[in-house]
Order: structure tokens, then C-alpha cells, then sequence
């Protein structure tokens, strides 16, 4: 287990091992999920703002109101 206090600003360090067994580095992006009495640490994925685009323009074909009709019902 891997122990770490709390600042007057509700800040703390994650412990090296944990930021090693994450792969974290300064600047990365973390969530935090309550699951009942526990505190789930993920790092998050950067944002890749060129894949999602390109990826929304290839599905386009699928965008259309005969489509949206068709699952309608789904």
C-alpha cells in the first residue's frame, strides 16, 4: 500500500511507484472514480483532436435520415 498526506489545499503527491506503474509524467491527465468507499486513480488518454476528426468524416456514411429511421427501434 502506498501512503501520501494531504496539504492544507487538499493537494498530495502520488507516490513514485504508483506514477511509475502508470506511466505518469508531469502534465498528464488523471480521473479519479468513487466506487462506494474507495478512490480509483486512471490516467486518461490525450486527446488526439486529428484522429477524431478524420474518424467523424468516415462515418459519415451512416449519418443519414434513412438511417437514423431504420434504428430507430433499437
Amino acid at each position: 500500500m502506498h501512503v501520501s498526506k494531504l496539504t492544507q489545499k487538499g493537494q498530495t503527491t502520488i507516490p513514485a511507484g504508483i506514477r511509475h506503474k502508470l506511466d505518469l509524467h508531469s502534465g498528464d491527465s488523471i480521473a479519479f472514480e468513487i466506487i462506494e468507499d474507495k478512490v480509483v486513480l486512471m490516467k486518461i488518454s490525450p486527446f488526439d483532436y486529428e484522429y477524431h476528426k478524420a474518424l467523424e468524416n468516415t462515418l459519415s456514411e451512416w449519418s443519414s435520415a434513412e438511417d437514423d429511421e431504420a434504428f430507430s427501434d433499437l
